[in-house]
């Protein structure tokens, strides 16, 4: 009589099911680059988000260093948020936009206060899109989410990559639609993992990333 041998399942080539991602950390502030055609860019951003939007807004445009800028006046008549130019050892507050002023870099402190630098420019810019990014990454880490937006020279693409690298989330708009291409590009290639999108479309997924 012949046996039948009986085929056991092998256990070990069950693969365990992958566990579901973790959810993304709760947005606790948001940082934008931006500098030639950064009114436009902006214009289509800023005025669509709520009065009640949940956590501050820090923006760095070039800007000449020799005389009062008037963008945070422009803004505060086109938004719903309150707008201001940033003050040195200011307390950040949620539903607030920040301008870097002309000629400062602007810096966030681990305490999420804010510092105003006349130190040396950096890629010939001050205020520093990089300085901002660098230093808020440090301070919000996962809870931050930058942007870069049109501009012409490639500050901010190694700020953008230092907040990918603390777990933060990194945007930016879409090089051919920009008004200037060189500095979204430069944000490309130092930060390839970066999510491009156009301006319409970051300012939606601003609004939807605050109720996560």
């Amino acid at each position: 009589m012949t046996s039948t041998a009986i085929q056991l399942p092998d256990l070990k080539s069950k693969k365990a099911a992958k566990a579901p991602p973790p959810p993304p950390a709760p947005v606790e502030a948001i940082v934008i680059g931006v500098s030639a055609g950064g009114i436009k860019a902006l214009g289509a951003i800023l005025p669509a988000l709520p009065a009640d939007y949940p956590v501050p807004i820090l923006v760095v445009i070039h800007l000449p260093p020799s005389r009062k800028s008037i963008v945070a006046d422009l803004f505060e008549e086109k938004c719903r948020l309150e707008v201001r130019e940033a003050e040195d050892k200011e307390q950040l507050a949620p539903g607030v936009v920040y301008f870097a002023p002309p000629d400062y870099h602007l810096l966030v402190e681990t305490d999420h206060s804010l510092s105003l630098s006349s130190e040396e420019p950096v890629m010939f810019s001050r205020p520093s899109i990089d300085v901002l990014f660098e230093t808020a990454a440090e301070a919000y880490g996962e809870g931050l989410v930058g942007i870069i937006l049109t501009g012409a020279n490639p500050d901010g693409a190694h700020g953008l990559k230092m907040v990918a690298a603390a777990g933060g989330r990194a945007i930016v708009q879409t090089p051919a639609h920009a008004y200037a291409s060189a500095m979204p590009e430069a944000a490309l290639q130092s930060c390839p993992e970066a999510q491009s999108m156009e301006l319409e479309d970051i300012a939606t997924y601003l609004q939807k990333a605050v109720k996560l």
